[in-house]
């Protein structure tokens, strides 16, 4: 074993450079061993099994492939893997856990730029302004519409999730004077009160919601979550935010009731993705759409990396992980 823990970096080279800034590799290399050129593509390459031989700790990022059996064999002296973005779920396999190897996310990271996206898009959703704003071209100057009050004060916001994008969007929302409903299986009584929220059922949530926004994992049973009868439930003029997952909502039951100019929405991911360009969800005044960029993006991608190497940090002081993932949580993280 080296002096100071020896690691390697498993991620694309576009991962690599968003990610990996040179500050954050001067920090990794400040209390560890790895060659920051290195990015590992392939777990059973020949050339790489000296160094991953001796790896005692993993780097991964987007495009990293699959840590299982096969690649855990190639680096018997694994004892942790850090992420430098989001789900671990498509490349960290359940055997990493049987063997004892720790497991870190950059998910908290990656949680606060979506949370930030949210807080706008309910802010300018309430202000009804992508729909004023597509009149202009189409009607000109609009006046006010009195069917469907504006702004954000004493409007009521309904969270469906309490995952941590959904706790901190509470937390955005703090200084605003809203009524914030939540909606999550897994939240009890005293949890809601915790984060200062009121916990209902997601049709109470849905029907007396000014906006719902969505922050719940893709899971079966979380497929069409908002469906054609939740829809119907939400008032006249109410506004959906989806940042989670497209497959939360039903999107034809969606393109039914924006059509008619009952609801608006605001999505930032789309049931198919990418959505093809003459899609009719992007044709209609009152649907904003965004190429799925609530995450980080540009030089909030940093960020990911600086929190990953700093709990790879943690780990060989022997500190606890911040974002230390629970196997038993997995499946149903997003």
């Amino acid at each position: 074993m080296s002096q100071r823990p020896y690691g390697a970096l498993a991620m694309a080279p576009y991962a690599r450079a968003s990610a990996l800034t040179d500050d954050v590799i001067a920090r990794l290399s400040g209390f560890a061993e790895v060659d920051p050129a290195l990015l590992v593509g392939d777990f059973g390459d020949p050339a790489l099994r000296d160094v991953l031989g001796r790896a005692e700790f993993l780097v991964t990022g987007w495009g990293c492939p699959a840590v299982d059996a096969a690649a855990l064999d190639a680096m018997p002296k694994l004892r942790v893997v850090v992420h430098a973005a989001g789900s671990v779920k498509h490349h960290v396999s359940e055997e990493v856990w049987r063997r004892g190897i720790a497991v870190s996310s950059a998910a908290d990271a990656n949680a606060a730029p979506v949370a930030e996206y949210t807080r706008a898009m309910i802010l300018l959703a309430l202000k009804r302004t992508f729909t004023l704003s597509a009149q202009l071209t189409t009607i000109g100057w609009p006046g006010p519409d009195r069917r469907q009050p504006s702004g954000i004060v004493r409007r009521t916001i309904g969270l469906v999730g309490a995952s941590r994008i959904g706790r901190l969007v509470v937390e955005r929302l703090r200084d605003f004077n809203v009524r914030i409903l939540m909606s999550d299986p897994y939240l009890d009584a005293a949890g809601a009160a915790a984060l200062g929220v009121e916990l209902v059922d997601l049709d109470t949530l849905v029907s007396t919601s000014d906006v719902v926004s969505l922050h719940a994992p893709q899971l079966p049973e979380t497929r069409h979550l908002i469906d054609a009868r939740r829809l119907a439930l939400m008032p006249d003029g109410g506004i959906l935010i989806n940042t989670a997952r497209g497959s939360l909502v039903d999107t034809e039951a969606l393109v039914a009731e924006c059509a008619t100019g009952r609801l608006d929405a605001v999505l930032d991911v789309t049931d198919p993705e990418p959505i093809p360009t003459d899609h009719p969800l992007l044709g209609l005044p009152n649907v904003f759409v965004t190429p799925h960029l609530a995450g980080a993006q540009g030089t909030e991608i940093a960020l990911l990396g600086d929190y990953a190497v700093a709990d790879l940090e943690r780990f060989l002081s022997g500190k606890s992980m911040l974002g230390a993932v629970d196997v038993a949580e997995l499946p149903r993280l997003a």
